[in-house]
């Protein structure tokens, strides 16, 4: 009988590890806070943790894990499975999804965004160039346009930005300095002390971010429609680690792409959005709105100047910089 019971429980156990070795858990790193931004990834963690019954769950970091201007490394030498990171903060280690960070696109809406990033995440260039990371790009975090929000005297021309310290990357910041200014790259957590200790004077950001990251609490100005353009952040994932999944964890994750990103533009618009007014009214910050005039000028002065850039400095790198262009651009307005 005690060698019965013995055995059972050695089953017992062995089941009970059996079971837990099935399961599938991933390290996430993202950075500041959850807010809108991330409404996608929370979104998908849960969505996949109900499709497997809690089989496969995604254990999301804020900071703890890397930062954000790392969380491309991290992903090449597996430190995690899933990470979100900006485009701009390494344009060299993904030149080819900083087509979508040139100014003045014209993309339109968070919907358009989404289509069009998704598109060219599809594109093999795009794909060959994060395998290098052996990373494989999962979800856009579509947002809107940029604009900035500053200290001291608001400015009522192009011509105010002259000399003006502002944090922008990538496009954003390629356009700020045709007309003058002097663009800072910087991580989003470290914006907050840059504005205050006046290392920079103006902070280029989407409406969340400006929220979160704390420079409404500062700022004194905001221009609601210098629209240079956006950032590219997408979700990418360790390509070893999702090919280890099983087909059931792979279509979990997967199958839930569309559904979070339908509700982290939903977030967006209705929560971030409604709320982003009252937050400016209520600082008593001041909007700045440049004429057609003005903005016409700053397109000029940045758009076609910097996308041939672009071209030419990643055809030199062996990238199909036009074809990219053009496949961009082309569903613009589709």
């Amino acid at each position: 009988m005690k060698k019965y019971l013995g055995q059972a429980a050695v089953a017992a156990i062995a089941v009970a590890f059996a079971g837990e070795a099935v399961a599938t858990e991933w390290n996430v790193s993202l950075w500041g806070k959850r807010r809108a931004f991330t409404e996608h990834v929370e979104k998908l963690a849960e969505l996949v943790s109900e499709k497997t019954g809690g089989e496969f769950t995604l254990n999301i970091s804020y900071g703890g894990l890397s930062k954000n201007t790392e969380n491309l490394d991290g992903i090449s030498i597996g430190a995690f499975e899933m990470a979100q990171f900006c485009a701009g903060y390494h344009r060299d280690k993904n030149p080819s999804i900083t087509v979508l960070e040139l100014p003045f696109l014209g993309v339109s809406s968070l919907e358009e965004e989404r289509k069009i990033s998704q598109a060219l995440y599809a594109h093999p260039a795009a794909q060959a160039d994060l395998a290098r990371w052996n990373a494989t790009l999962l979800m856009p975090s579509p947002l809107p346009q940029y604009n900035l929000v500053g200290v001291g005297d608001a400015p009522t021309t192009l011509a105010d930005f002259e000399g003006m310290a502002v944090r922008a990357t990538g496009g954003i910041g390629q356009a700020m300095e045709k007309v003058g200014a002097v663009p800072t790259s910087m991580s989003a957590t470290e914006v907050r002390q840059a504005l205050d200790s006046g290392v920079v004077t103006a902070v280029s950001f989407a409406p969340h971010a400006h929220m979160s990251f704390g420079t409404i609490e500062s700022g004194k100005w905001w221009t609601t429609n210098l629209n240079p353009g956006t950032v590219n952040c997408p979700v990418v994932v360790n390509t070893d680690a999702l090919n280890a999944l099983t087909d059931a964890e792979r279509e979990a994750l997967l199958g839930s792409v569309d559904e979070a990103l339908d509700h982290y533009i939903d977030f967006y618009n209705n929560n971030t959005m409604s709320k982003w007014g009252p937050a400016l009214e209520e600082r008593g910050i001041e909007q700045v709105t440049f004429s057609d005039e003005e903005i016409a000028a700053f397109r000029e002065a940045a758009a076609g100047p910097v996308a041939a850039a672009w071209i030419e400095d990643n055809t030199a790198r062996g990238l199909p910089a036009q074809e990219l262009y053009d496949f961009v651009t082309g569903m613009i307005g589709q």
